[in-house]
């Protein structure tokens, strides 16, 4: 499998982005890791923090590679991407 077989079967749609949008989303996961880091709220919501740091990451490097994920299991499927992104 590749992305561009994802593209195929409808998993993924094309994606123009530019340098404004790779660099929102990785401030945003600059952003929401710093947060996973702060003690002062639960574990709980640590983790979902990080978590969204981690899938803004994927996005970022997805958009970059020209593909966005659908919403219907987008997070399952832009995490899988990174076999093919990093």
């Amino acid at each position: 499998m590749s992305l561009q077989d994802w593209l195929k079967s409808g998993r993924f749609k094309a994606h123009k982005t530019g340098s404004r949008e790779i660099a929102q989303l990785l401030a945003a996961a600059d952003r929401d890791l710093a947060d996973a880091h702060v003690h002062a709220v639960s574990a709980d919501r640590r983790f979902a923090t990080a978590y969204s740091a981690a899938l803004l990451s994927a996005t970022a490097a997805l958009a970059a590679s020209g593909y966005r994920a659908p919403q219907e299991g987008h997070h399952y499927w832009t995490i899988q991407s990174l076999a093919f992104t990093m």
